[in-house]
C-alpha cells in the first residue's frame, strides 16, 4: 500500500465529511487496505480537521459486541476519535441531535468513560482500570457509514474515523459511588426505544464481556500506533453499542433505560 493510495483515501474522505454522499468501500477499491493502512488514512483526516479548529476531546470504540460481527463482517474492534463538535451533553436528560452531514446514522446506546489520568497500559485487572476513571455515564453515539448498505470491512471502518458522528453522554456518575462497578458492568441491562415501541435490548457483557475489556482494547492498539496520540487524563472514552446499531431520522425521539446500575437514560430528538 502506497502513500498516494493513503492520501487518496484521505482525501475523498475529507470530501465525504463536507459533502455528504456515499461511494464504493475503499476495501473494495484497494485490495492491499487493511486496519492499519486505515489508521494512517484516517491520522490525515485528523490533522485536516485539527488545520479547521476541531478540538479532540476523547475516542470513541466500535465493534466491540461480537453478537453482531457477522452481520457487518466486520470481526474486531477498532477506534476514532471524538471531538468538541461531535459531543453534545445532555440537560436533564434529553438531547436534540441534528442529522444533516451525517450519511446514514444509526443509533448506538454505549457506556462512556471520564480519564482521571492516563491508564496504564498491560493489564485487564478491572480494579486497576477503574483507578484511572473519574466516572461513568451513559451515552449514545450516531454512527454514520459512507459505503451504500453498511457494505464494509475493518479497513473502512478504521479510514473512516470509526464510524463516528456524534455522541451525546448523559449525566455522569463517580467511580467512587458506584460499589462493586467491575461486577456490576457486564450485568447491567439496556432497553432502546423509538417513541413507545421497544426497538432492542442489550447486556454489557456484550462489550467485549464488559466495557473495561474495551478499554484495556484501546489501551493496547494505541501502545502498537505511536501515531496515534495516547490516551491523557480528562479524555472521554466511549466503549461500544450494547445492543445493534439502528437506523434513525429526522422527526424520531428514542430513548433508553437502564437496570443493574444507577445510570440515568436518554432521550434524544433527531432533527
Amino acid at each position: 500500500m502506497t502513500l498516494g493510495t493513503i492520501d487518496r483515501v484521505a482525501e475523498e474522505l475529507v470530501r465525504l465529511h463536507a459533502e455528504g454522499g456515499s461511494v464504493a468501500p475503499f476495501s473494495e477499491r484497494y485490495a492491499n487496505l487493511g486496519a492499519d493502512e486505515g489508521y494512517r488514512a484516517a491520522a490525515r483526516l485528523h490533522a485536516h480537521r485539527l488545520a479547521q479548529g476541531w478540538r479532540p476531546v476523547g475516542r470513541k470504540i466500535g465493534f466491540t459486541n461480537r453478537t453482531i460481527w457477522k452481520r457487518y463482517g466486520v470481526y474486531e474492534p477498532m477506534w476514532g476519535m471524538v471531538y468538541d463538535r461531535t459531543l453534545v451533553f445532555a440537560e436533564q436528560g434529553r438531547a436534540r441531535v441534528a442529522l444533516a452531514g451525517l450519511t446514514q446514522p444509526r443509533i448506538e446506546p454505549e457506556i462512556c468513560f471520564r480519564l482521571a489520568a492516563a491508564p496504564m497500559r498491560g493489564t485487564d485487572d478491572p480494579h486497576a482500570l477503574l483507578g484511572a476513571i473519574e466516572w461513568v455515564a451513559h451515552a449514545i453515539e450516531i454512527v454514520q457509514c459512507h459505503h451504500p448498505g453498511w457494505r464494509l470491512k475493518i479497513a473502512d471502518c478504521t479510514a473512516d474515523n470509526g464510524l463516528h458522528g456524534r455522541l451525546v453522554v448523559g449525566a455522569p456518575v463517580r467511580v467512587s459511588a458506584l460499589p462493586d462497578l467491575a461486577n456490576r458492568l457486564p450485568a447491567l441491562e439496556v432497553t432502546l426505544r423509538c417513541g413507545t415501541r421497544v426497538i432492542d435490548h442489550g447486556v454489557g457483557a456484550n462489550v467485549l464481556d464488559s466495557p473495561l475489556n474495551a478499554l484495556a482494547f484501546l489501551i493496547e492498539v494505541l501502545a502498537k500506533q505511536p501515531e496515534s496520540p495516547p490516551l491523557a487524563a480528562g479524555e472521554i472514552v466511549t466503549t461500544g453499542v450494547l445492543t445493534d446499531a439502528h437506523p434513525v431520522a429526522p422527526g424520531e425521539t428514542w430513548s433508553t433505560t437502564f437496570e443493574g446500575l444507577p445510570l440515568a437514560g436518554l432521550e434524544v430528538t433527531f432533527e
